[in-house]
């Protein structure tokens, strides 16, 4: 059972996750939570700002966030639970301020003492979940993620070693389970095998989840968040976006990829490895089953699944003769995105150009600034990318012209279909994104 931020972010969260976990005692629960929602940002905040060498404003950010950690123990803890998590506190207390006077005196690499810095969120949040559930009369116990997940040195997206991981996990959870305790650990954390601790990046403590689910060989990875599972489309734009039953692990992968509130693909990887449901809850209303990611998708009626959606495109478009009838032009195009580590969405080719999308503009300057040797080069901003995915789309004859005859008044930039079975994806201006959502919503689920 994985928490997200906003599951855990007072002492009402705190209260309404260990009810849930209450619930499953009888299942042999295995808990992973993440930092209290705002933590993560401000130890980011208090890095950089003692980057700059100002050493006491950084620790003196954290002050009201140590002061919610605390509210919540007074709130939900017994007098003797309460010493204990004020123990932990004063740990990492003393702990981050002798880091973050490392940063400001750049005594150690940064990038490593960022990733110490901010595991500081899952650290606490575990130690006071675990003092929280048992105040509610559980056998928990807080676990050490960074004594379980084994990961490569890459501090800020490290790379789990699985077969290390998998050992460490079994030795050292297998027999909580068996014993009837519920062990209670930090995402998003681990550490190198010199003990440095890193961080597993963008989506990690669900990562962390589907890490320990898999190596537990679990019935079930829950992932507890502030959505009743995965929507129709963004209910910001639809509200009448209903909820999803099941998905399959490929089209769950698509929608996450291109902007749905789902799961990332990297991160539920080890669950699909071992064909292990993950269930997508919401800690807000734990009644409802939410929605289930399954080795294959359920074949209905509807063909069209789930339209999502990401803003903030940026369109390239390189154009050069050098192209025709030439092999190792494509070749040459991605080494140069690989060297800025800048990922392509979408892309889309001819005999003498390539259109393609990026989400990260970081490096856009010198990445042109490259391309310009290969060729003319266009760029376009202001987009966004729309996804439709169902099972069976590019087998289903009809409906892409169904799909477009809809939004025939309004321009698309660049279409993707065929690439995938259960996906098809364009671009249009941000400014018409909503319009579109709501005219293929209208359509396909009425």
């Amino acid at each position: 059972m994985k928490f997200g931020g906003t599951s855990v972010q007072d002492a009402e969260a705190f209260a309404r996750v260990a009810a849930i976990v209450l619930g499953e005692r009888e299942n042999s629960p295995v808990v992973v939570t993440s930092a209290m929602a705002k933590v993560t940002d401000a130890l980011l905040t208090a890095f950089d700002t003692a980057k700059k060498g100002e050493f006491e404003n950084a620790f003196k950010s954290l002050e009201p966030h140590f002061e919610r950690h605390w509210q919540v123990s007074k709130d939900l803890t017994n007098k003797t639970q309460q010493k204990s998590f004020q123990t932990e506190l004063g740990f990492a207390k003393k702990e981050l301020s002798d880091l973050l006077m490392r940063v400001s005196r750049r005594s150690l690499p940064l990038q490593m003492l960022k990733d110490a810095i901010v595991s500081y969120g899952e650290q606490l949040s575990s130690h006071l979940l675990a003092e929280v559930c048992k105040a509610k009369g559980l056998k928990a116990r807080q676990m050490d993620s960074r004594r379980l997940i084994v990961t490569d040195e890459e501090y800020g997206a490290a790379v789990p070693i699985w077969d290390e991981t998998e050992n460490l996990i079994r030795l050292e959870l297998q027999p909580l389970i068996d014993a009837g305790e519920i062990p209670i650990l930090g995402g998003f954390i681990a550490a190198s095998r010199g003990g440095e601790t890193t961080t597993l990046g963008r989506g990690g403590s669900d990562y962390s989840a589907a890490l320990v689910g898999a190596a537990l060989r679990a019935r079930e990875i829950q992932i507890w968040t502030d959505v009743t599972g995965v929507l129709t489309c963004d209910p910001r734009i639809v509200p009448e976006a209903r909820t999803l039953n099941t998905l399959s692990y490929e089209e769950a992968a698509e929608l996450a990829y291109f902007g749905a509130k789902v799961l990332h693909p990297k991160t539920i990887q080890p669950a699909v490895d071992f064909s292990i449901p993950v269930r997508v809850c919401n800690s807000h209303e734990p009644e409802k089953i939410g929605t289930m990611i399954l080795p294959y998708s359920e074949t209905t009626p509807r063909k069209v699944k789930s339209i999502a959606h990401k803003t903030g495109i940026t369109i390239l478009r390189i154009t050069s003769a050098r192209m025709l009838g030439s092999y190792g032009f494509m070749s040459a195009l991605f080494q140069i995105f690989e060297r800025y580590r800048t990922a392509i969405d979408v892309i889309s080719t001819s005999e003498v150009s390539v259109s393609l999308t990026l989400d990260d503009t970081a490096s856009l300057e010198p990445i042109v600034n490259e391309l310009k040797r290969l060729g003319d080069v266009e760029i376009e901003t202001e987009n966004a990318v729309v996804c439709v995915v169902g099972e069976g789309l590019r087998a289903t004859s009809g409906l892409a012209p169904k799909i477009f005859s809809i939004i025939s008044d309004i321009n698309i930039s660049l279409i993707s279909h065929g690439a995938s079975s259960v996906n098809m994806t364009f671009v249009v201006k941000e400014a018409k994104v909503a319009e579109v959502i709501r005219r293929l919503h209208e359509t396909f689920f009425k």
